[in-house]
């Protein structure tokens, strides 16, 4: 196995110890440590696959680790990571030769530590080649032999058992440790799917188009962020349940829209195109960094009609006037539980504890921006959790406190075929077992007419 492979693994067992000692997110660190030490893009896909699948599968790779370590206590972090590394390799990609893997561990071991360490690392791995795995049926309990064998900690497994049912949390669980697509959203003011996936085809990337999202591709093959045709404008990067939010909105030329927690303005961006160069967009985030994201995004794409704001959208009403809007989006902050796959490090640090505080601040978001929309006026609410307690109880809470507001029935009309199977009336809870996408959640809520709240002219 040649140098630069050894690289890869040495480089792989770096971000496991930096993600989990700094808590950082391993998509960024991923991404920055691509681009400072210029991988190649045959390292890079090893690179990612080891990294996201030791992230993926940490709680299962700990279970089969467990009886062959003596002291886990007494084992050094780094160690601990280039065994689950190993190990990773050695059960789940049958293109690594065992022996392969194995050797390679102890030489890093050897580089990083000592003979002693080498030895155990050593010891370790050959007992596990030799004797064979620990079988998950020694677990009786079906929620924590379900948290184990999919890495998802026991309180979330039993929320989505208590929310979902056994098999539809169970899907979900085996579909977040599985590796997702790259999609992006093609920029319609500039060309067509068609010539998009013809340009880049030429650019020797694998696309197809998406059965879901009518402006939507799917890369095979490649990072299509690299692509000229990203570059040129004619595409960003974007999940297919993510594209859903600015359909839910029913967007009409000359419309004014605000996005009201819009970096990196994957959604603002896509608002902006279907309003082909008319209207406008008023994209809200609470830091400077971010809004130059939108700023940076928007100029890619050659879109004039955003205006990027820093601003805290809890005191939008002290900065516009009251029925400013046509439509407003409020993407809330949320748990992110539905996008473990592309974050799997989040699955270890959220507690059960954040959703109160978060369904809190998505009240008062609500509350903020409610008085801005026009009478008549679509306000869609979405998140990328897949949380009940975030989301249904959120609107619903939202709509008991807010009478001049009503469930939209129109929604399912403006909503792409492939998603009208999982619509319920004015809102929609994407799996990730779906279509392959993102966990994501749209309601869509109409402020009532003056004669809807029985207000005549004859009564003002």
């Amino acid at each position: 196995m040649n140098s630069n492979r050894k690289n890869v693994r040495e480089t792989a067992l770096e971000l496991l110890e930096s993600i989990e000692k700094n808590q950082a997110y391993s998509n960024l660190l991923l991404n920055s440590t691509i681009n400072k030490n210029k991988i190649s893009p045959k390292d890079t896909g090893l690179l990612t696959e080891l990294v996201y699948g030791t992230l993926q599968r940490r709680m299962t790779l700990d279970f089969y680790l467990a009886p062959f370590i003596k002291n886990a206590k007494k084992l050094e972090k780094w160690v601990l990571q280039l065994l689950r590394v190993t190990v990773y390799q050695m059960v789940y990609l049958d293109r690594v030769p065992d022996r392969a893997a194995i050797y390679e561990a102890v030489e890093i071991a050897k580089r990083r530590g000592h003979k002693g360490i080498a030895g155990v690392v050593n010891g370790v791995l050959r007992t596990i080649q030799r004797e064979g795995l620990p079988s998950l049926d020694s677990i009786k309990d079906p929620a924590e032999r379900m948290a184990i064998e999919t890495s998802h900690p026991l309180w979330l497994v039993q929320r989505w058992i208590s929310q979902f049912g056994k098999e539809k949390a169970g899907e979900i669980c085996a579909m977040n440790v599985l590796a997702p697509l790259q999609t992006a959203r093609v920029n319609l003011g500039k060309t067509t799917r068609e010539a998009c996936i013809e340009l880049l085809e030429q650019e020797g990337f694998a696309v197809e188009a998406s059965p879901i999202t009518p402006e939507a591709i799917r890369c095979l093959r490649g990072n299509l962020a690299a692509s000229n045709a990203y570059k040129e404008g004619l595409l960003s990067i974007q999940d297919e349940s993510s594209m859903l939010a600015a359909h839910a909105l029913g967007v009409e030329k000359g419309d004014t829209i605000l996005d009201a927690c819009a970096a990196p303005g994957g959604k603002s961006t896509h608002i902006a195109e279907k309003l082909f160069e008319t209207g406008k967009v008023v994209s809200l985030d609470l830091h400077a960094h971010k809004v130059k994201l939108i700023v940076d995004n928007a100029t890619r794409l050659g879109l004039s009609n955003i205006e990027a704001i820093e601003m805290d959208s809890r005191k939008a009403p002290d900065h516009f006037e009251k029925e400013s809007f046509d439509r407003i989006l409020l993407d809330a902050p949320c748990s992110g539980l539905g996008v473990i796959r592309r974050k799997p490090d989040m699955k270890y640090t959220k507690r059960e504890s954040d959703l109160d505080r978060l369904q809190e601040i998505q009240l008062n978001l609500l509350d903020a921006v409610a008085p801005l929309l026009k009478k008549g006026g679509t306000l869609v609410y979405s998140t990328c959790t897949l949380d009940s307690q975030e989301n249904e109880e959120t609107v619903s809470s939202f709509l008991d406190s807010h009478r001049e507001f009503e469930e939209d029935a129109s929604l399912p009309d403006r909503m792409p075929e492939g998603v009208k199977p999982f619509m319920k009336g004015f809102s929609t809870q994407i799996l990730p077992q779906y279509f392959g996408s993102d966990g994501f959640y749209i309601a869509s809520m109409k402020r009532k007419a003056d004669d809807e709240l029985g207000i005549t002219e004859n009564t003002r």
